[in-house]
């Protein structure tokens, strides 16, 4: 359990109840990351959604190398040659794994920790008996998701960008 009121200094958090809050707060759990570790990769089930308090975490996709020749067949198979980049960065206050709360809780991406992390993390299956129980908890939540998601989709953007200019 983490304290209510270390959830409610975060944005994201904004628009639920107090109620709603504490219930959250009872489901966190925070912990401590070393640099280098990754909370998941592209494709898993994520079991959590997470809050990052203090550190930098690394949104990263695997991508065909750069100056590689991968023939047909290798792409198709998915037998190539590949490197990671980072496409957003997740600094203290904001979330990630949000695959963790929408169905069907695939991965879309890795997450790395850049630096010694303090996370707080939340059990999905927590997460989504409350959403039963309380159908605004759960709407306020999953839009709250959609606007990070928005957010990570428009810097993916730019990195594609970024990377077609290079």
């Amino acid at each position: 359990m983490v304290s209510p009121e270390l959830l409610r200094r975060y944005p994201f958090f904004s628009g639920l109840s107090l109620e709603e809050v504490s219930q959250l707060a009872q489901m966190g759990e925070e912990i401590t990351i070393k640099n280098g570790h990754y909370f998941f990769k592209e494709g898993e089930t994520l079991d959590y959604f997470y809050l990052n308090v203090a550190g930098a975490i690394a949104i990263v996709m695997q991508l065909p190398a750069k100056g590689v020749v991968h023939s047909v067949s290798k792409q198709y198979l998915r037998e190539y040659e590949t490197s990671d980049v980072v496409v957003s960065t997740v600094g203290p206050g904001e979330i990630f794994g949000w695959s963790g709360m929408i169905e069907p809780f695939a991965a879309t991406a890795a997450a790395k920790a850049t630096t010694d992390c303090r996370v707080v993390h939340f059990n999905r299956h927590k997460l989504w008996d409350a959403f039963n129980d309380n159908y605004h908890f759960g709407y306020v939540m999953s839009q709250k998701a959609a606007q990070v998601i928005r957010d990570r989709l428009k810097d993916l953007r730019i990195e594609s960008l970024a990377a077609l200019a290079a």
